[in-house]
Parts: structure tokens; C-alpha cells; sequence
């Protein structure tokens, strides 16, 4: 399977799927108003990526702001890879980034964790 990539702009974050390492990085800022036309690609390649039992995989969100309607695509991001670790035994890991400082990512991240069963760190940089 082909490695997913789209270089991150002004309103468009960085996306780095590697499906070799089984990394998924999502970084950057995120509010476009078209969530749904830019994230269906990711959608589809994650879904391909997901057909195949018992991967383990890291998902790393360092993500600097995002709007409401990118929060629901990552909380659907997160649900896709929560029911693969529970159907497909496969072992999920979330890695949240956020600057130390930065209250309302440390709290995204936090809601985030509570919405999902999946092993969740929240790291500060």
C-alpha cells in the first residue's frame, strides 16, 4: 500500500500516513471550511489501510489550532481507529502534542482521551 502525504499550508495541515511504520501524523493548523472534501481522501486511504487485522499503530497529533468542523473529523479519525483495535486486534496509540503553555490544545486532547477508548498520551513540547 502507497504512503498518503499532503503537504501542510496556511489552513491545511500537514498529513503523513506511512504504511510501512504504521505512523499517522497529523500537524499544523486546520480550519478550512471544506473538511469534508479534504479529509474524504483520508478517510478512504485509512479505511484500505485498515482492511488488514492486527497492525499496530501510532497516531501523532501536533496540531497548533483547529476549528469545529476539523475536531469532528479527527473525533472520526480517532473512532475508525478505536473500532479497529476492538475488531480487528489491532493496538492503537495516540500521541497528542500540545505546547506547554497551550491550555485549550492540553484540553482538546483531554476531551479527546475521554471520548475514546484507546491509549492516549498528552505531551507537552
Amino acid at each position: 500500500m502507497e504512503n498518503f502525504h499532503i503537504d501542510g499550508s496556511t489552513y491545511i495541515p500537514r498529513i503523513d500516513f506511512n504504511a510501512e511504520t504504521g505512523v499517522l501524523e497529523i500537524e499544523g493548523e486546520s480550519y478550512h471550511e471544506y473538511t469534508t472534501e479534504f479529509f474524504g481522501p483520508i478517510f478512504s486511504w485509512l479505511e484500505d489501510y485498515l482492511e488488514e487485522s492486527g497492525k499496530e499503530i501510532t497516531m501523532n497529533f501536533k496540531m497548533s489550532y483547529f476549528n469545529t468542523s476539523s475536531s469532528r473529523r479527527f473525533l472520526e479519525i480517532l473512532t475508525l481507529l478505536e473500532e479497529y483495535q476492538n475488531n480487528k486486534e489491532g493496538k492503537v496509540v495516540v500521541n497528542w502534542y500540545y505546547e506547554e503553555n497551550d491550555v485549550d490544545m492540553l484540553e482538546s486532547g483531554e476531551e479527546y482521551a475521554d471520548d475514546v477508548e484507546l491509549t492516549f498520551n498528552l505531551l507537552p513540547y
